[in-house]
C-alpha cells in the first residue's frame, strides 16, 4: 500500500466545526471527487466520515480522531486509536509530539499495543519538528508527517510548507516522509517532493470552499486598495 502511494497526492477531507459541510456524507462526497481528480489516498476525520468515505472510494485511507483543539489531540490515546482502525481506517494518524497523552501512556507504547491488536495496520505520526520525527520514528511510527510543523512551537509557522524541514527529514528518516500542511498550490506541493517527500497531502486548498474563496476575496480586495491609492 505504501509503495502505491510514492511520489502521489493525498487529499485530506474534513470540515471544520460549525461549517455546512460538516457532514460525513458531503465529506464522502468531496473524497469521491478527490480519487476522480487523481488522488491517491484520502485522510479524514471523525468516524462517521472515515466511515463514509470508506463506502464511497477504494483508494487507503488515513484516518484520525480530533478530540478538543490543544495540546495532544490528534487521536490522542489508544482507544481513539482503535475506533479509528475500526471504522475503516488503513493507516491511524495519531499525534507525534513528545508531549504528554491523555492517558499516560507513551508513543511507544501506544504504537505497540495499538499494532498488537491491528497487525496489518499503519500508523501515521503527525510530527512538529526534527525531534519530534526521530522520537516517533524510533516509537515505531510507518509513516512521519509534517502535519503539526509551526503549531507545538518548534518551528516557526511557514506561511506556506515547511520545506526546510521535509528537506531535514527527508536525508534522516528511514520511513517515509509525508509533507503536509499549508502547500496550497500545484507549485508548492512540487516543491515539498523535490524537497524529498514520499507524498504529498493537501487539504485546504482542495477540499475547504471557505478558505479558498476567502483567498480570492481578499486578493481583490488588496487590488482594489491599490487602484484606490492610485486615484
Amino acid at each position: 500500500m505504501l509503495h502505491s502511494l510514492r511520489g502521489r497526492l493525498i487529499v485530506s477531507c474534513q470540515a471544520y466545526p460549525g461549517e455546512p459541510l460538516r457532514d460525513p456524507e458531503a465529506m464522502a462526497l468531496i473524497a469521491q471527487s478527490a480519487v476522480i481528480g487523481g488522488a491517491a489516498a484520502i485522510r479524514a476525520q471523525g468516524l462517521e466520515d472515515i466511515r463514509a468515505i470508506a463506502r464511497r472510494v477504494t483508494v487507503p485511507q488515513i484516518g484520525l480522531w480530533k478530540v478538543g483543539a490543544e495540546g495532544v489531540f490528534i487521536t490522542p490515546t489508544l482507544e481513539h486509536a482503535i475506533a479509528v482502525a475500526d471504522a475503516g481506517a488503513d493507516i491511524v494518524a495519531i499525534d507525534g509530539t513528545r508531549r504528554d497523552r491523555p492517558d499516560g501512556r507513551t508513543l511507544t507504547e501506544t504504537i505497540r499495543e495499538l499494532k498488537q491488536q491491528r497487525p496489518d495496520l499503519l500508523v501515521m505520526a503527525d510530527a512538529g519538528g526534527v525531534d519530534d520525527a526521530l522520537w516517533s520514528e524510533d516509537a515505531g511510527a510507518d509513516i512521519v508527517g509534517t502535519t503539526l510543523a509551526g503549531y507545538t512551537g518548534e518551528r516557526p509557522r511557514t506561511d506556506g510548507p515547511d520545506l526546510d524541514l521535509v528537506r531535514t527529514l527527508s536525508g534522516r528518516l528511514r520511513v517515509p516522509l509525508f509533507a503536509e500542511g499549508r502547500i496550497h498550490t500545484p507549485d508548492q506541493a512540487r516543491a515539498a517532493l523535490n524537497a524529498g517527500a514520499y507524498s504529498v497531502v493537501v487539504g485546504t486548498a482542495i477540499t475547504h470552499p471557505a478558505t479558498i474563496t476567502s483567498w480570492y476575496v481578499d486578493a481583490l480586495a488588496q487590488e482594489n486598495a491599490l487602484v484606490a491609492t492610485d486615484r
